[in-house]
């Protein structure tokens, strides 16, 4: 159990130093190359993870399964992470965090609607609680910096959504959290590569226009900016942030369940903010620290809600197997009754053979004599 918590705590601190990292590089790097660069090495990072599930679970990469990789890869890398990516750039690093970690509650709401999952009540509380806490951070009377808040809640949002549909898929491939997480990454930076590609093109720039975000989607360089003086912070975010964080997160999963490894994104909001105050020094509103915790109370609402439910599982499992158990021995016990029952009267049968054969010689050897 302890190695698992050190799994949960390394997964907590390098995804609570997401945004961080990311905002400091977002000096030295297009926002869609850095995009690019890190969920294309954290693809990589995850592949050996992922082929030993499939050869465990004995499935493989068929047409199917890339198509909906593929699906999964545009909405998570293309989509939700380009939006992350841009908010961490035009706005707050804390702020990103903490609203980004609030797409769970997207999740739910997207299960019910995609997958007909009933919201029990402590999720849909959940949800409410942590609706409040977003609409606290965000301040809508008094907006600061709306660019990076839309894009933070637009990245949440997409993500809640592709959290769902990877899960649908998941279901229908049989593959694992780490597989599907790994190919999605390596495809989806594989579309993003292409889009990248286009963006070279000279209409392109036409029509993207002349304003401060679109010049990002012009000429997207691929490894530009790449030295010595950036390379270790590249590799920090690819291999540490992307790939170890979900790595570390995964396996903290299948050491224990999905209520203990989501301890992570329940530390997330509270240990991110203090991280970009110490390192980028970043203040923290009032209106923000309320936010926070009215949103921490909702995460813990939630978590204490999905461990209630997982007890219940089990309970309700080991009760099953419980009876199974008690049924197969009153089976044996009656089945050995009757096998004994059996025994029985195969002995009575013999006997009565015997006894007539013996009465069958008696009456012959007399009619001799």
């Amino acid at each position: 159990m302890r190695k698992t918590f050190l799994f949960v705590l390394v997964s907590t601190f390098l995804f609570s130093s997401m945004e961080i990292t990311l905002k400091m590089a977002g000096s030295v790097f297009n926002p869609i190359q850095l995009n690019f660069i890190r969920f294309l090495i954290g693809g990589l990072v995850l592949l050996p993870l992922a082929i030993r599930s499939m050869r465990i679970h004995h499935l493989r990469l068929d047409r199917s399964a890339l198509l909906g990789f593929a699906l999964t890869g545009l909405l998570c890398v293309i989509v939700s992470m380009t939006l992350f990516q841009l908010a961490v750039v035009y706005g707050k690093a804390s702020i990103v965090a903490v609203l980004f970690s609030s797409n769970p509650v997207f999740a739910l709401i997207f299960s019910y609607l995609i997958l007909h999952e009933k919201l029990s009540r402590t999720n849909l509380l959940s949800v409410l609680v942590s609706t409040v806490g977003l609409i606290m951070i965000i301040n809508p009377f008094h907006l600061s910096a709306p660019v990076g808040m839309i894009l933070a809640v637009g990245s949440a949002i997409t993500f809640g959504f592709y959290s769902i549909i990877s899960r649908k898929i998941s279901q229908n491939q049989g593959f694992d959290g780490v597989t599907m997480t790994c190919f999605t990454f390596i495809l989806g930076s594989l579309e993003l590569a292409f889009v990248m590609a286009l963006s070279h093109l000279p209409f392109v720039g036409a029509l993207m226009g002349q304003s401060a975000l679109a010049k990002d989607f012009v000429n997207m360089p691929f490894f530009a900016g790449i030295s010595s003086q950036t390379i270790l912070m590249i590799l920090y975010i690819g291999i540490g942030v992307t790939g170890a964080g979900f790595a570390t997160y995964f396996i903290a999963m299948e050491r224990s369940d999905v209520s203990t490894a989501s301890l992570v994104f329940f530390i997330k909001p509270a240990l991110a903010p203090i991280m970009a105050l110490f390192i980028l020094g970043e203040s923290i509103a009032v209106n923000t620290l309320v936010g926070i915790a009215i949103i921490l109370v909702g995460s813990t609402i939630s978590f204490l809600g999905q461990r209630s439910t997982e007890q219940k599982n089990t309970m309700a499992t080991d009760d099953y197997l419980d009876t199974v158990e008690a049924e197969g021995e009153v089976a044996d016990k009656a089945a050995q009754a009757q096998l004994v029952a059996d025994r029985k009267a195969l002995a009575a049968k013999k006997a009565a053979l015997q006894s007539k054969v013996a009465a069958t010689n008696y009456a012959k050897r007399n009619e001799t004599n």
